[in-house]
């Protein structure tokens, strides 16, 4: 994989400079170098060092969990555009995030290399420069702000509940109507600031991945659920005794920020040069667009994604 590549062909180099007694370079301060990142740094000085862009060799490196449907899944075939996952060889990612880095890397020129990392890894990646973005259903937190710089956003996403079809919880008209044992993904606004503004909710574990989300669910270890309206949507895929609760528009709904329903693609602090190459094509698209092209996703994919 070229990150590693590159990282072995540095430190080859260094060491090759100091046994011909080469004077070394200026040393610099601030965030880590991309290891993607070709010599030319593109990007915008920082703390003294100057962060590269990372897509300098034609290559956009993109980190995703790979078990997120319908934002992304991992398949064991190239069927429907899916893409091979470097660092899980024989097994190919496709969903929306694919579909909109297909896109982006299409207008610009660039090749797509896809990682698969769990959640709690992908913003560490992004810092350390072992990916240049992370494209990942990722909301734009301010939280999140103070450790990684958001291109997008690249889709609105809408919060609701699923529960069983035929449940007291189906029948909620709003969140306060709701009450029993309930659970979401670790990391998520869903948990940590929805969950806790229903009243009636009995706040379980964590789940530590959205699939695991929704087996407690199915397998009724809870509930309800809650998550954003795609992935609920993707979930009735696999899951069509569930049925979701939306209560957009109505007094008795969650409250958001825009920060919360605003997805984004993360990247490192300072990568100025690529977050306008990925504004400059998500400024050009509209809800309607993000909204179909998630419909795209959903219509492909697996049962068991």
């Amino acid at each position: 994989m070229k990150k590693i590549l590159a990282m072995l062909l540095a430190a080859i180099m260094v060491l090759s400079m100091a046994a011909c007694g080469t004077t070394t370079a200026p040393e610099t301060t601030g965030a880590p170098a991309d290891t993607g990142a070709a010599t030319e740094a593109t990007g915008e000085a920082t703390g003294g060092a100057t962060i590269a862009s990372g897509v300098e060799d034609g290559v956009l490196t993109v980190a995703m969990e790979c078990a997120y449907a319908p934002y992304n899944w991992s398949q064991p075939d190239d069927s429907n555009g899916a893409v091979p996952i470097a660092n899980a060889p024989g097994n190919y990612a496709n969903g929306y995030d694919v579909m909109m880095a297909k896109k982006l890397c299409e207008a610009n020129g660039w090749e797509l290399e896809v990682m698969q990392l769990d959640w709690d890894s992908l913003v560490p990646a992004v810092q350390n420069g072992t990916v240049d973005a992370v494209i990942a259903g990722q909301s734009m937190t301010a939280d999140r702000m103070e450790m990684v710089d958001f291109a997008g956003p690249y889709l609105y996403a809408t919060i609701v509940c699923l529960a069983k079809s035929g449940s007291a919880q189906a029948e909620a008209k709003g969140i306060s109507e709701i009450s029993g044992t309930c659970t979401s993904q670790m990391g998520t606004i869903w948990y940590d600031t929805c969950l806790p503004q229903i009243k009636g909710a009995g706040i379980q574990t964590a789940a530590e991945s959205a699939p695991a989300m929704l087996m407690a669910l199915e397998t009724g270890a809870v509930d309800f659920v809650c998550t954003d309206m795609p992935t609920a949507q993707g979930a009735l895929v696999a899951y069509p005794d569930l049925v979701i609760l939306d209560f957009a528009g109505t007094e008795d709904d969650f409250e958001v920020s825009d920060e919360d329903i605003n997805i984004g693609i993360s990247i490192m602090k300072g990568n100025t040069s690529l977050k306008e190459a990925l504004d400059s094509v998500l400024g050009g698209m509209t809800a309607d667009d993000f909204n179909n092209l998630m419909a795209e996703a959903i219509s492909v994919q697996p049962i068991e994604g």
